[in-house]
Parts: structure tokens; sequence; C-alpha cells
């Protein structure tokens, strides 16, 4: 096809001495055309297509921690950083920081980064690799997170780790950014975590050296323990100038005990502050005389136990259990209540004593409520645990923690997704768990705020062969997902628990796994695999006479089957769904796929036939009073009206689906009927009631991050132009 030509002219006429123009375009035009008399200045704003902002107002990840008000020292490092910098200004530079453990080379990181981030509009891009824990942070994961944090919407991340790889190679290739990578495991794990531009900085920290990224271009710098004098430097910080000079033999005697490690000076300056008339010999003769102390050590660092130890000892009875409970969360950050549930305490006196760690310097408040330990303090704390309690005693507190999670997420689950059917047994005790959660909003909330926890219960119970708690939890994340469409998280953590089914043999929750692995496969185009998952789903359900698990399967095949363009097929397997659904009574499946088919046979053009199939599925829906699905039935039946040329009434049924989801907590659900009633306005002729719903679509869009929401906006504006 040619480009259309068009000749643009102006043309001056004077009438009576006062001028006017006529503006002339002669030939075709593609698109819109705007007429102006005089057009001073035009400004074009790039629209991202994941995340819909412009570049007039782009997301700026701000993530490095707060500065330390207490740095002192590391001079003669800062100087080498800055001169690596300075050295080139304008290229890609990596370096990495390398030292024990407790030395302080995240706080260096992060004050050389904070002090040119100025420099770097693309904002600062953070994540705990967990290199010292048994199962570092995944490379896929943190993708995942940088991916989300640079404004791509969760439902958009590619699941395959080598596609979230390029996706970020592509978003920063022409950035200005600084990104710290804390705690590397290892050099393969930090190299898919660079960033492309040619203008970023990163800054890796680790206990051993990373020398295989030597190959990668990093500059190396060794993060020696502190110089006696900048050691006390940070003892002062905690109890005064005052104090330490009163002292000045005893202090030096501190610091060198706690081998110049920032950490350790900074424990025993905070348990000084809390006992004002302490004197500094008598802490520092405790440490001495507990040789046994002083010797032991997290393997391969330096020997700070003995400082950890002083600390724990100064705790009382109550302060000690917790901190050696906290131990085994299988996350790294954590709120009160499920502390109290591994010990069995209330709230509030749970929340007394993790305030009580917190002042002792051996826990960090990282939230309202919420505490996460330094890596090495973990250590301490997980060695107390064995040595004192055993490490059966201290497994079953991690196992208390694992349950109270997934007790939570079924309860959550039962807000947010109410009318399906389950398999796990704690669904059919979980009903008086649901006055935790007030309604849906909350429960989301909680679930997100979670997350990250949720996801580390499923790896944690399937490592401790807890095979029931790790498939029940992604049984019960199910409505969470509906909700968030994170699809990579998703195949990651199914996988899983379909592996923890079948070790345990539970073929049931096997299948209905299987199945919410092949929906998320299919979500992402991997049709042949979503196929492959639900075919076995359904030779299961056969094999064990499970009806449920076959209705789900068959569903699922149509799903995958009209993904790939097999129409004919899709209803076919629908329809034995539905099928399977009515031998069971249940009326929710059997209205479910009777959506489906419909949705499939306006597709094939066979109108009548499916607003007779939503037509039922709607009425079903609002019986059972399932307001997502009722306004998901009326929003499809409005679409139909529309095909078959029934303007009226199909405005009328989309205004009913917008009434149906509106008071629920589902602005994706709202946003899409929105988006159908603009359409519908706008193909009769209604401009303004288009852009309203478009405009009132975008913004609903926009506080789930899809994508969509710069769909609507073009839409709104295009016709509100004059």
């Amino acid at each position: 096809m040619s480009t259309p030509e068009f000749d643009s002219r102006k043309t001056v006429e004077v009438n009576g001495g006062i001028e006017s123009v006529r503006n002339q375009i002669m030939g075709t035009a593609g698109g819109q055309v705007v007429q102006a008399g005089s057009v001073e200045e035009v400004h074009f704003h790039a629209v991202d297509r994941f995340s819909g902002r412009t570049d007039h107002d782009p997301l700026v990840p701000a993530q490095l921690p707060l500065r330390l008000r207490r740095f002192v020292g590391r001079d003669g490092e800062l100087d080498a950083l800055r001169g690596l910098r300075a050295d080139s200004p304008d290229s890609p530079l990596l370096v990495v920081l390398s030292g024990p453990g407790g030395v302080g080379k995240t706080t260096l990181a992060v004050r050389w980064l904070q002090e040119m981030s100025g420099d770097f509009p693309g904002g600062s891009l953070y994540a705990e690799l967990g290199g010292v824990n048994p199962e570092p942070a995944s490379p896929g994961r943190t993708l995942g997170w940088f991916l989300e944090s640079l404004g791509v919407p969760g439902q958009r991340i590619p699941a395959e780790p080598e596609h979230r790889a390029a996706l970020f190679r592509s978003m920063t290739a022409r950035s200005r950014l600084v990104v710290c990578l804390d705690n590397a495991a290892s050099a393969a794990q930090v190299r898919v975590l660079l960033p492309s531009g040619s203008a970023n900085v990163v800054v890796v920290t680790s206990r051993p050296r990373m020398t295989g990224l030597a190959l990668d271009g990093a500059a190396f710098l060794d993060v020696e323990p502190l110089p006696e004098d900048d050691g006390l430097s940070v003892l002062e910080g905690f109890i005064g100038r005052e104090r330490v000079a009163g002292e000045v033999e005893a202090s030096r005697r501190l610091v060198r005990l706690c081998g110049g490690l920032p950490l350790a000076v900074s424990i025993v300056g905070a348990r000084l502050a809390a006992r004002p008339r302490r004197k500094l010999r008598d802490e520092a003769r405790d440490l001495v005389d507990d040789q046994q102390r002083l010797a032991l050590r997290v393997p391969g660092e330096e020997p700070v136990g003995a400082v950890f130890n002083a600390s724990y000892a100064g705790l009382g009875p109550q302060a000690q259990r917790i901190y050696r409970v906290c131990s085994g969360h299988p996350g790294r950050e954590f709120g009160v209540a499920v502390v109290a549930a591994a010990v069995r305490w209330s709230e509030a006196d749970t929340v007394m004593v993790l305030t009580e760690l917190v002042e002792a310097s051996l826990l960090m408040e990282t939230g309202d409520e919420r505490y996460a330990f330094h890596d090495l303090v973990r250590a301490h704390a997980r060695e107390r645990a064995e040595a004192e309690d055993g490490v059966d005693v201290a497994v079953e507190a991690t196992r208390r923690m694992v349950s109270w999670y997934v007790t939570r997420a079924v309860a959550a689950d039962l807000v947010v997704h109410p009318l399906r059917t389950h398999v796990g047994p704690l669904y059919d005790v979980g009903a008086p768990q649901t006055g935790i959660f007030e309604n849906e909003r909350v429960a989301m909330s909680w679930f997100e705020r979670e997350r990250g926890n949720l996801l580390a219960v499923v790896d944690h119970a399937y490592s401790r062969e807890w095979d029931d708690e790790a498939w029940q939890m992604c049984e019960a994340l199910w409505g969470y997902f509906l909700r968030t469409r994170r699809y990579g998280d998703w195949i990651a953590i199914q996988s899983t628990g379909i592996a923890s089914a079948v070790r345990c043999r539970n073929r049931r929750a096997e299948a209905r796994l299987r199945s919410q692995l092949g929906f998320a496969y299919s979500k992402v185009g991997r049709f042949d695999d979503a196929i492959a998952e639900n075919t076995r789903a359904l030779w299961i359900g056969d094999e064990i006479g499970d009806q449920q698990a076959r209705a789900t399967a068959l569903s699922q095949l149509g799903r995958a089957t009209r993904g790939k363009g097999d129409l004919a097929g899709a209803l076919a397997y629908h329809r034995r769904a539905q099928q399977a659904c009515e031998g069971m009574g249940r009326r929710r499946g059997v209205a479910l796929n009777r959506r489906r088919i419909g949705n499939i046979l306006m597709e094939m053009g066979e109108l009548d036939a499916a607003v007779a199939e939503l037509q039922m599925a709607a009425e079903a829906m609002a019986e059972l009073r399932d307001r997502i699905q009722h306004s998901r039935c009326l929003q499809f039946l409005g679409a139909a009206y529309q095909l078959a040329g029934r303007h009226d009434l199909a405005m009328a049924t989309l205004g009913e689906a917008l009434a149906a989801v509106s008071d629920a907590e589902s602005p994706y659900y709202q946003a899409e009927v929105l988006a159908q009633l603009g359409e519908v306005a706008e193909r009769h002729g209604d401009r303004a009631g288009a852009a309203d719903a478009y405009h009132r679509a975008a913004a609903l869009y926009e506080v789930v991050e899809d994508p969509k929401a710069a769909v609507m906006r073009s839409r709104s504006a295009s016709l509100t132009e004059t």
C-alpha cells in the first residue's frame, strides 16, 4: 500500500486592509488532522507501552536505604571510589566491594551512591541477594522486582528468567541509574542483573571476592575493618564523647575486641547506651573473660560471635527466646503476628519483646511493627536456637510459622474468592478464620504485604518435605493471583507445589495444581504446555474418579485450545466441562463454562446462540451473588448485543455490569466494563460519552498498572480534540 500524499497550503486574503488566513489540505490524510491558525511550538511525549507513563512524568525508582547519621571514616575507600568514577564519567562502572560480614560494605556503598545520586536521573535500584543464605535470591525473581520498579506491570513481566533479563537490558539501554546489588552469592547471580546502559554505575557487595566479574570489567575494592580511631568515633556516636574520653583505654580495648567491625562496635555501643552507669572496662572484661564466645565464628567470617553473645546475654529470658525463634522465619522480613503464633503468646506481649530486641540492635525495624535480622545476627540467633533448644524444637517453631501463613492465606482467599471449590482440608475449617479480614481490600493488602514471605514458605516447606503445607499454600494463593497476574512467580511456585503433591501422593492436589499451572501457561501464550498440564490433570481425574478435577481440566483445555485458534475444539471442551459440572450440581461451574461458550460463539459469529448462553450465565451468577462473574457475563452480553446491532440494549446491559462490580475491590474488572462502554458509545457517535468512559477506564487501569491505561487515555484524548 502506498503512503497517501497531501498538499498543505496557506493563502492570505486581504479584505478591507485586514488579513485573513485560510489553511488548506489537499489530498488524502490518514488519521486525524488538527487545524490551527498559528502554531508556536509542538511537544511530543513518548508513552511507555508498559507503564502508560509519558517521558514527561516518568517513574523514577529511589530504592537506596537511608544514609546513616553515624557514618565515620572510610575516607580512603571513598576517595578510591570517587577516583574510579572520575576516570570514566560517561562509561559504565561496575565495582565490587568485598570483605567480612559486618565490616560496613553496604553502608559504604550506599554512602557513595547517594553522594552522586543527583547525577543519575534514572534513579536507583537496590536488591538484597541473600548471599549467606542456603538458597540465595534467584536472579529471575530479582529481575521481576527490578522490572516492576521501572514501571512494568506485574502481568506483563515475562515468566522465563532469560526473557526477564532481555527486557531489563532493553529498558536500561539508555538509562542513567545506579544499582546496588547487596550481599551477592556468585558472579553468575550478579551478571544477569547488570543494566546495559553506557552510563550506569553498579556496586556489588559480597563477602567473597567476585573475581569472576573481572571478565565483566569490574573494579575491586577490599573493605577492611575500621582503624581504631574510627571505631572510637562510632562508639562516641552511641554513648557520647565524654564517656569515651573518661575511659579511653577501655574504649580502645572494646574496639579491638570487636575486630574493628562497625556492626560489632555498634552493638556494644547500643548496649552501653541502654546502661549509662555501666563502666566500659566492665564491658570489655566480660568480652575478654568469655573466650569461648569470643571464638564463636559464623563460617568464613571474622570472630564477631563474642559481641552477639554479649548482647544476647544481656537480654531477658523472653527476649532470648523470641530472638532464637525468629531466626527460623522462612522469609527475611516478618510481622508480630507470625512470631506470636510461633511462641504462642499474645501479640501485645510479643511486640514488647521485639521492641527490646530492636533497642538492643539485634533486630532492624523495617516498617510499622515489621522486623528483619542483619544476616550475621540471624546466623548467631540460629546457632543459639540449635544449641539451646535443639534442632527439633527450632524446626517445630518454624513449622508453626509456616502453618500460620498457610492458615491466614486460606482465610484471605475465602474473602477474595469465596465461591470456588477447594481441595485443601483447611478450607473445611477456614470459615471461622474469615473474620480476620474485614473485607476484600484488607485481605488483598495482606497478600501484597506478605507476598515475599508466602513465596518463601512454599520453597521452605518443600525443602523440609512439609508437602501438605507447600501445596496448600499454592492453592490458597489462587484468588490473589487472579487479581495480580504475576505469572513468573505463579509458574515457579505451582511447579514446586506439584512436586510436593506428587511426593506426598495426593492425586487430587496434583490435579488441581496442574490445572492452575496450565491456566498461567495459557495466559503467557504457552498453549502446548497448558494442554500438557491439563491433559495430565484430566487423566488423574479419570483415574481417581474426581469429577471436579475433570471439569476443571476440561475447561482449561478449552482455554488453551481456543488460544491456539481451534474454536470448534475449544467449544467441545467447554461443553464437556459444562456437562461434568451439571452432573455434580456445580451451578457456578456450569455458568462459567456457559460464559466461555458464549464468548466462543460470539467469535464464531453465532450471535443468537451466544446471547442465549451469556444470558443464562449472567442469571446464574446473579443468583449465586458472584458480583465479579455476574459483571463479566453482562459485559460480554453487552458486546454480543452491540455486534447484533442492538445498541440501546447493549448500553443498558453494560450499565448493569458496571453497577454489579462498582462496589467490589476490582478496579481491573470495572475498567474492563468501562472500556466496553466506551467502544459502544463511540460506534454510535456519542463522542462525549465515549471519552468519559475511556477516561474513567484509564484511571482504573492505572491502579492495577495495566498497560491498557495508555490506550484508554489516547482514545479519550482523541475524542475531546476540537
